[in-house]
């Protein structure tokens, strides 16, 4: 048996806030692994979770699952294979079972779904009576927003945390979400330099050197918010790397949306790593020598030698620039006063000089 022209079933936090949940289609079919990309969990898990919904009769399993055959190229071969496929009823009943962060989030919003119909006796899904299909418009506002980041002037790094916030199980704020874009940063930076972020602050600061070895900063002298960020150290050459990195994660999530392609944080991992080795770039596979704390204490320490020798350097030329004007007072003084004397009338001067005997 072959399935059916697909559905698609999409959860995914909405841009302005909160969770969507969007069908197209009158009927969708996942297998485990979809099932288990869909909730960000683990396959073994959701056969877990079938295995409870089918034994407790929550559902018919007949009716609910079916073997689709699937044809694909494996290792050079043509590989036939009948994996289970399961209904939008299963999909949706594992929904409620499993745990994690997007399952919680599922139930979230099927919670407020239920409650509505319950005090109103119906639910609207207003995007779709305005017209807005679902997916299909997920679909082309992350094409939108790729072209808008494409087209952004912004410094790199925010366009690469612009392009980090279009995947499905993004989450600001969330400590998960963090790790990942610092992983993600410490790889884009090992590729332009074979350092971390730390490394890079840690070996690179330098009170003893010219606005300490930053090369970029806000404002027009370097201060100590500029000292603990890696990218202020990079120069023209690493900066460029960097661009053509954020240039190749424009491309991949365009081709995924066009082909309406869910993005996952994750993808984002394995995208890096490939391009990275494709182009002969150094991969990170560990989290370097130098701890982030380690980083910043050192970049202050040097940080806080650098600002006083600036400050001591802005005295010396504040002082070297009062003598210099009192120099220039002095000689003004004297040359005022020679010439004064030169311009008296020959019976003034001779006043003012009187010769020797002579009566005062």
């Amino acid at each position: 048996m072959t399935p059916a022209k697909e559905g698609e079933l999409l959860i995914y936090a909405a841009a302005e806030g909160g969770i969507r949940v969007l069908l197209a289609g009158e009927s969708v079919w996942l297998t485990q692994a979809q099932i288990a990309a869909l909730y960000q969990t683990t396959p073994q898990n959701i056969t877990q979770h079938l295995k409870a919904i089918y034994a407790e009769g929550e559902l018919d399993e007949a009716a609910t699952c079916k073997d689709y055959l699937q044809v694909r190229q494996e290792g050079g071969r043509t590989v036939s294979r009948r994996p289970k496929h399961y209904s939008l009823e299963a999909i949706l009943a594992v929904g409620y079972r499993v745990r994690s962060a997007r399952g919680t989030e599922f139930r979230q919003w099927a919670t407020a779904r239920l409650s509505e119909y319950l005090v109103k006796g119906f639910v609207l899904d207003d995007e779709r009576l305005k017209g807005n299909v679902g997916p299909a418009d997920h679909f082309d506002e992350l094409l939108a927003r790729i072209r808008e980041i494409r087209a952004s002037e912004a410094r790199v790094y925010q366009r690469i945390r612009e392009i980090f916030t279009m995947a499905v199980d993004y989450r600001e704020g969330d400590p998960a979400t963090q790790r990942f874009f610092a992983i993600m940063q410490n790889k884009v930076h090992f590729a332009a330099t074979q350092l971390t972020a730390a490394e890079i602050i840690r070996q690179r600061a330098d009170a003893t050197k010219p606005n300490m070895g930053i090369n970029t900063w806000k404002g027009s002298r370097v201060l100590k918010q500029d000292v603990g960020t890696a990218k202020n150290y990079l120069d023209a050459r690493e900066i460029d790397t960097l661009n053509r990195i954020t240039v190749m994660f424009l491309d991949q999530a365009e081709f995924r949306a066009m082909r309406r392609q869910d993005i996952r944080l994750a993808d984002w991992d394995g995208f890096l790593d490939k391009f990275l080795r494709d182009t002969e770039l150094p991969v990170l596979d560990n989290a370097g020598k130098v701890s982030r704390q380690q980083a910043l204490d050192w970049a202050e320490g040097q940080y806080d030698a650098f600002a006083e020798r600036r400050r001591l350097e802005a005295e010396q030329m504040a002082e070297a620039r009062y003598l210099e004007d009192l120099r220039a007072v002095t000689d003004a003084l004297k040359h005022s006063v020679s010439g004064s004397a030169s311009t008296l009338p020959k019976d003034e001067k001779k006043r003012v000089s009187p010769k020797p005997g002579d009566k005062a």
